[in-house]
C-alpha cells in the first residue's frame, strides 16, 4: 500500500517577530536538566558544596562572556541582554540566596538553587507589565546554565548548525538566540515565551520570523518535518498541503516585497492624503535600540522603558548610571523628542531588594505608587532625567496614574529635583513636558480633569484593555476578550481623545494597538496625534497613514462608535478599509 500522506496540522501561538518562512524543522535538544536527588551536607562538606556552586557559577559567567565576545555584528546592540544575564548570575537574589540556603538548610547546591528559583520566578510572573513578566525567563535561563555545570549536562550549540533550518525548541535563551547564523537559521518556534521576551526582541532585531508560546510544538513537530512559520499571525503549519505551501510562498513574497518598499519609504513623513502629518515614533527598552528607531524613520522615542537598568542588580542604579544611559539615547537624536517613562515595576518584587511580598502584585504597589512610596529612589531618577534633558528634547511620562493626587505629588518632587540640581551646579532643564499614561479606567474616566494638570496623554492600550475587560491577557482561557476594538475600549479611547482636545493637549498612543496598521483609520479618526511602536513597525504604520483621508476616517469612527459588538466592528472595518490596507499594502490583521 502507498504510504499515507502526513496530515496537515495548524498550531497557534504568539507572533514574536513578523514574517513567513518555509523549511525543515530542526529540533533543538533541550530536555532540561534533571536535578539530582536532595541530600544533606554538613561540616567540611558544607564548604565544599558552596565551592562547587561558586565554581559552576564562574563557568556559567565565563561561558556567557565567551558568547558575548563571539556575538555577530548584527546582534551587537542586544549584547547587553547577555551582559545582564552575566550580572544576574552573581546577583544577591540568586547567587546570595542560594549560598544562604546551602548554609542554613544544609542541602546540596542543586536543591538550594532550585528552591531559590522557585521563589523568585513567581515574583516576575505575577507582574502586570508583559515585558517584566517575561523577565521570569531570564531567571530560568541563567539558573539552567548553572544547573548544567553542576550536573555536567551539555549545552545547546546553535552556532554549530550547518544546514538551512527552522529551529524548534521548548525555549531558546538570549544567549542561544545570539548564536543564530542568518545564512543557516530561517526562523524559530518555541513552546514557551512571549512577545516581550528577550528572545522575541532579538528575533525582531534579526528580522527573522518567530512564533512563541505554542505549548506543545516540540511534542508534535518531528525533525525534518516541513513547517510554515508565520510570525505575523502567530501560526505554524506542520506538514502543509501543496495548496497551503503555494499560498504561503505567495504571502512570503508579498511580505518581503512590502518590507523592502516600507524600508525605502520609512523616512518619508506620515502625512494623510488631505495633509495631516502624524508623528510615528519608536518604543525602546535598551539604549542601543534608538539606532533602530532612527534607521527606520522614527520621528523620536515615544516610550523609553527605564526598568532594564533596575533589573538583575543587588542595589538601585546611581543617578550617574541612569543619566549616562538617558544621555546616550538623547544624543543619538538630539533634534527629536525622547519620552522617558519613569520606573514602572513593583520594585520590591522585580529588583528583589527587599523580601516583601504581595498577594496580587499586578494590582499592588507598582509603577507611580511605588515611586511615590520611595521618594529617594524617585528623586534619583527625576534628577537623571532633568540632566539628560539638557542635551535634547526630553519628555517625562508617568505610568499607572489612577488619581490626580499622584500627578500633583510627582510635580512637587520634579520641582524639588530641579532645585537640588541648581544648587549642585549641574547642567539640566528646569522644566520639561510632563505626561501621563492613561492605562487605568479611573484615569480614562477622569481624563478631562487630568488634562488640566499635564502637557500630554499617552494611551497604554495593553493595560487599558486588560483592566477595562478585567482579564489577564496571558491567560489563554480568556485571551479572546483581549481585543483593542471591543466597543468598551473604543469608547474609552474616544473619551480620552475628546478630553485632550477640549483642553488643548496632544494625545499619543504607545500600546500594541499603535503598531497594528489596520487600526490606523480608527486612531486617525479619533484624533490621536502621535503613535509609538516597535521600531520594525514604524515604516508599515507610516505607510498606512499615508493612504488615509482624515475626514473619511472621522466619519468612519462615528459609525464605528454606534456599534455594540466586536463582530459588528470587525465587519465594518473590513468592508471600509480591508481592501485598502490588506491588498498588498499591509500584513493581514488577525484577531
Amino acid at each position: 500500500m502507498p504510504e499515507k500522506e502526513p496530515q496537515e496540522i495548524m498550531l497557534r501561538g504568539i507572533g514574536g517577530s513578523p514574517g513567513i518562512c518555509i523549511g525543515k524543522a530542526y529540533l533543538v535538544d533541550k530536555e532540561g536538566v534533571d536535578v539530582m536527588p536532595k541530600y544533606s551536607v554538613s561540616g567540611k562538606q558544607l564548604e565544599a558544596e558552596k565551592k562547587r556552586f561558586k565554581a559552576a557559577v564562574k563557568k556559567a559567567v565565563d561561558e556567557l562572556h565567551h558568547i558575548i565576545n563571539d556575538t555577530p555584528e548584527e546582534l551587537r546592540e542586544n549584547a547587553k541582554i547577555l551582559e545582564t544575564h552575566a550580572v544576574l548570575l552573581k546577583d544577591k537574589m540568586l547567587y546570595g540566596r542560594t549560598i544562604e540556603t546551602i548554609e542554613q538548610e544544609q542541602i546540596n547546591a542543586e536543591w538550594a538553587l532550585r528552591k531559590v528559583v522557585m521563589s523568585i520566578k513567581p515574583l516576575f510572573e505575577g507582574m502586570g507589565d508583559a515585558y517584566l513578566r517575561d523577565r521570569a525567563e531570564d531567571v530560568a535561563n541563567v539558573s539552567d546554565r548553572i544547573f548544567k555545570h553542576l550536573t555536567g549536562a551539555g549545552c545547546v550549540d546553535i552556532g554549530s548548525i550547518n544546514k538551512r533550518v527552522i529551529l524548534v525548541a521548548r525555549d531558546l535563551s538570549p544567549a542561544e538566540t545570539s548564536q543564530i547564523q542568518l545564512e543557516r537559521v530561517m526562523g524559530f518556534v518555541t513552546d514557551s515565551g512571549g512577545r516581550a521576551s528577550h528572545t522575541s526582541i532579538i528575533a525582531r532585531s534579526l528580522e527573522i520570523p518567530a512564533v512563541l508560546g505554542l505549548d506543545r510544538a516540540t511534542s508534535i513537530i518531528q525533525n525534518d518535518d516541513i513547517i510554515v512559520v508565520d510570525g505575523t499571525s502567530g501560526t505554524v503549519v506542520v506538514n502543509p498541503s501543496e495548496e497551503t505551501l503555494a499560498e504561503a510562498e505567495t504571502r512570503k513574497s508579498q511580505f518581503e516585497a512590502r518590507r523592502a518598499l516600507y524600508a525605502r519609504s520609512g523616512h518619508l513623513p506620515a502625512k494623510t492624503k488631505d495633509g495631516l502629518e502624524m508623528a510615528v515614533m519608536g518604543n525602546i527598552e535598551l539604549p542601543e535600540e534608538v539606532v533602530a528607531v532612527r534607521d527606520r524613520g522614527g520621528d523620536g522615542i515615544g516610550l523609553y522603558r527605564t526598568e532594564f537598568q533596575y533589573l538583575a542588580r543587588s542595589s538601585f542604579p546611581t543617578e550617574d548610571e541612569l543619566f549616562e544611559n538617558y544621555k546616550d539615547v538623547v544624543e543619538v537624536i538630539p533634534d527629536k523628542p525622547v519620552t522617558i517613562r519613569t520606573l514602572d515595576i513593583n520594585g520590591d518584587k522585580a529588583v528583589a531588594y527587599t523580601a516583601e511580598q504581595e498577594e496580587n502584585p499586578v494590582l499592588g504597589l507598582r509603577a507611580i505608587r511605588y515611586c511615590l512610596k520611595k521618594p529617594n529612589v524617585f528623586l534619583t531618577q527625576l534628577r537623571a532625567i532633568l540632566r539628560a534633558a539638557h542635551y535634547g528634547q526630553v519628555r517625562i511620562l508617568l505610568p499607572l496614574i489612577s488619581q490626580i493626587e499622584e500627578i500633583i505629588e510627582t510635580k512637587k518632587l520634579l520641582a524639588q529635583a530641579a532645585r537640588s540640581l541648581k544648587k549642585d551646579g549641574l547642567p539640566h532643564q528646569d522644566r520639561i513636558p510632563v505626561g501621563v499614561m492613561i492605562e487605568v479606567p479611573s484615569a480614562a474616566i477622569m481624563a478631562d480633569a487630568i488634562a488640566k494638570e499635564v502637557d500630554f496623554f499617552s494611551i497604554g492600550t495593553n493595560d487599558l484593555i486588560q483592566y477595562t475587560m478585567a482579564i489577564d491577557r496571558g491567560n489563554r482561557n480568556v485571551a479572546y476578550l483581549y481585543n483593542p476594538i471591543t466597543p468598551a475600549v473604543l469608547r474609552l479611547i474616544k473619551h480620552i481623545t475628546e478630553a485632550a482636545q477640549h483642553n488643548h493637549i496632544p494625545v499619543f498612543m504607545c500600546g500594541e494597538m499603535a503598531g497594528e496598521s489596520i487600526y490606523a483609520p480608527i486612531l486617525v479618526g479619533m484624533g490621536v496625534n502621535e503613535l509609538s511602536t516597535n521600531p520594525q513597525a514604524i515604516p508599515v504604520v507610516k505607510n498606512a497613514i499615508r493612504m488615509l483621508n482624515v475626514e473619511q476616517a472621522r466619519k468612519f469612527v462615528d459609525e464605528l462608535l454606534k456599534l455594540t459588538t466586536t463582530d459588528q466592528i470587525e465587519r465594518l472595518m473590513d468592508s471600509t478599509y480591508g481592501s485598502l490596507l490588506n491588498n498588498g499594502n499591509h500584513m493581514k490583521w488577525e484577531r
